[in-house]
């Protein structure tokens, strides 16, 4: 990863969700939770079988046209000395097959159980290229 410290890597290693920032051509941002894995300086998502309003997603056109996203993964506890977190700009592009797309989905399964069941082939799948990495931290760790 990006120089990340040890306390970021354990964070992203760790953490169960974080949130996708996109934008459209038009600016108008859009944020959503996401399930998540990482490889070296790549981060994946696909575009899983949970029931969505409609096929064609807006993280999805809002990376086709810009081709920037960033991914949120933070730490919260009411001690806000305990808070923390990891912001990873990206290059974004979607896969759709080959065989970066089969070894990302196969690491998606191993850090997701719920993905071994579904069809995740063909799936749509977000890849974004860290192309800057920022951390915050409160005064004591949060593990």
């Amino acid at each position: 990863m990006l120089e990340l410290s040890e306390r970021g890597e354990r964070l992203l290693a760790e953490a169960r969700v974080g949130r996708l920032a996109t934008a459209g051509a038009d600016g108008d941002p859009h944020a959503v939770p996401v399930c998540f894995a990482v490889s070296g300086d790549l981060v994946y998502s696909v575009i899983d079988e949970k029931p969505k309003r409609t096929q064609r997603l807006r993280r999805v056109r809002n990376i086709e046209e810009r081709g920037r996203a960033t991914l949120v993964v933070d730490h919260y506890e009411e001690d806000w000395d305990r808070l923390g977190g990891v912001m990873l700009r990206a290059d974004a592009r979607i896969l759709g097959g080959g065989e970066e797309h089969a070894a990302a989905i196969a690491l998606l399964r191993d850090r997701y159980p719920q993905y071994r069941a579904m069809d995740l082939d063909e799936a749509p799948l977000l890849r974004l290229a860290v192309t800057r990495a920022t951390e915050w931290w409160g005064i004591l760790d949060p593990s």
